[in-house]
């Protein structure tokens, strides 16, 4: 049974991974390449992500230049990244994209905010549903007597703590991006 609460543990830390991922995205007013990790451009067909068409340097701290390795896709580029949600107009002289990122208004950094706790507050409710799951299955593990009564509350003590444990990091990681967004 130690091993199914590993499975839950898991499934934990992949639930905190995602927030990450999406945390990274959110662009908080100065340049940051990996805003554009979900842009894909098409390439011959095909849709390619775009780090994998051209490089994506920052040459200054609110500009990304992305070089494409083929000179004929950068309108095809920039035509991705106006269908895109990063909601800034490329700029292009045929040869190099630059994506200026402009100052956050107040009123923007309060927007981010919300949606980071608003995500934040998502992913802890995926957590408390994977400790529900955790402790169904070990209660049903205990009425088919596959483990005792004193093993099943040592099993809800272990996921408690590891629920404890990982919403405690939802919560430090949401309050490190929302000092991020609301510094100027």
């Amino acid at each position: 049974m130690y091993d199914e609460l590993k499975k839950y543990e898991e499934k934990m830390e992949k639930t905190v991974h995602v927030l990450e991922g999406e945390f990274i995205s959110i662009r908080a007013g100065r340049a940051n390449p990996h805003v554009l990790d979900k842009v894909t451009v098409d390439y011959y067909g095909q849709a390619t992500p775009l780090n994998q068409v051209g490089n994506i340097t920052v040459p200054e701290a609110r500009v990304l230049m992305i070089q494409p390795w083929d000179v004929k896709i950068v309108k095809d580029i920039e035509r991705a990244l106006h269908a895109s949600d990063i909601g800034i107009t490329p700029n292009s002289d045929g040869k190099i994209i630059r994506l200026i990122f402009p100052e956050l208004t107040e009123e923007r950094r309060m927007e981010l905010t919300k949606d980071i706790k608003k995500k934040g507050e998502e992913s802890k409710i995926a957590i408390r549903n994977i400790r529900r799951d955790a402790i169904d299955h070990f209660k049903k593990a205990e009425k088919a007597r596959e483990i005792t009564e004193d093993d099943l509350k040592d099993l809800e003590d272990q996921t408690q703590k590891l629920t404890d444990r990982f919403i405690l990091d939802i919560d430090n990681h949401v309050e490190n991006k929302t000092k991020e967004i609301m510094t100027v």
